[in-house]
C-alpha cells in the first residue's frame, strides 16, 4: 500500500499545488466517491451566514468539557494524555475565543457511535468527545486517553494510525477547519492513504504532534504539543469535504 501512495504522490504533484492535497486521491478510495465534481454554488444571502456564531448547546463551555477522562463516574481505560497547543493566524498572532472540538476512538480503537461495528470493546466511561475555548494566548488544552488504531476497510489490512479529530470554529459556521492530529513514531504512517493524501511532506509532518516531557504531569499523564495555524503556507492541513 505504501508503494501505491508513493506513486499517487508523484501523480498528484502535477495535479495540485504542494500546499493543497488533491481531492481525488486514488489510494484513499472514498475520496473518489466524495470529492466535489461541480463548482461551488453561490449563497443567495451570504451575509445571513455571518449573523450566527457557533452554538455551544444548552450550556456554556465549561472546564469539565475539556477533560474527556472525567465526564463519567469512573475512569476510562487507557493511557491518559494531555494535548495542548496554540491556535495562530498567518502572522503568528493568537486566535482568542476559538471553539475547539475533538472526537476520537477509545484506547481499543473503537468510536462510541452506532456505525462503528469494529469488534473491539466499548468503554462505558469514555464517549471520546470534548470541547474548549482558546484563551487570550490562543491556547487550548485537553486531557484524554490515547486512541488506538482501528481497521477501516479501505484496502486489504487497512488500519488507521492513532489520531484525534479536531474541529475549529471562527466567528461563524462558515469559518470551520476540520483536521486530524497524529502521534509521533507511529508505524502505520506509510500505510495510511488519508495521511498520505497530504502530498507535501512538510505539511504532512505538521499534522504530527510533538511529545513534550515538560507537559507530562507526574503520575498522571503524558504530554503532547500541537499548534494549529489557520492560514498561510505553514497552515495546518484542512480536510475539505472528507469524513
Amino acid at each position: 500500500m505504501d508503494e501505491a501512495i508513493g506513486a499517487a504522490h508523484a501523480q498528484a504533484a502535477h495535479a495540485a499545488p504542494l500546499d493543497h492535497p488533491p481531492r481525488d486521491f486514488p489510494p484513499y478510495r472514498s475520496s473518489a466517491l466524495r470529492h466535489p465534481l461541480a463548482s461551488p454554488l453561490p449563497l443567495r444571502d451570504p451575509e445571513a451566514v455571518e449573523l450566527t456564531g457557533p452554538v455551544f448547546g444548552v450550556t456554556d463551555v465549561t472546564a469539565l468539557d475539556s477533560d474527556l477522562t472525567r465526564r463519567h463516574h469512573a475512569e476510562p481505560l487507557g493511557e491518559r494524555i494531555t494535548v495542548t497547543g496554540r491556535v495562530l493566524d498567518r502572522r503568528g498572532h493568537p486566535v482568542r475565543g476559538q471553539l475547539v472540538e475533538v472526537w476520537q476512538a477509545n484506547a481499543s480503537g473503537r468510536y462510541a457511535h452506532q456505525l462503528d461495528q469494529h469488534p473491539a470493546p466499548l468503554d462505558p466511561h469514555f464517549t471520546g468527545s470534548g470541547r474548549c475555548l482558546t484563551d487570550d494566548e490562543g491556547r487550548y488544552a485537553f486531557t484524554t486517553i490515547k486512541p488506538g488504531a482501528y481497521p477501516w476497510r479501505n484496502h486489504t489490512n487497512a488500519w488507521r494510525p492513532a489520531h484525534i479529530h479536531f474541529s475549529l470554529f471562527g466567528d461563524a459556521f462558515a469559518q470551520r477547519l476540520v483536521t486530524q492530529m497524529y502521534f509521533p513514531g507511529d508505524p502505520l504512517f506509510p500505510y495510511d492513504p488519508i495521511l498520505g493524501s497530504v502530498t507535501d511532506r512538510a505539511a504532512r509532518e505538521r499534522l504530527v504532534a510533538d511529545y513534550d516531557h515538560e507537559l507530562s504531569v507526574p503520575e498522571w499523564s503524558l504530554g503532547y504539543r500541537w499548534d494549529i495555524v489557520l492560514d498561510d503556507p505553514a497552515a495546518t492541513w484542512c480536510e475539505e469535504g472528507r469524513a
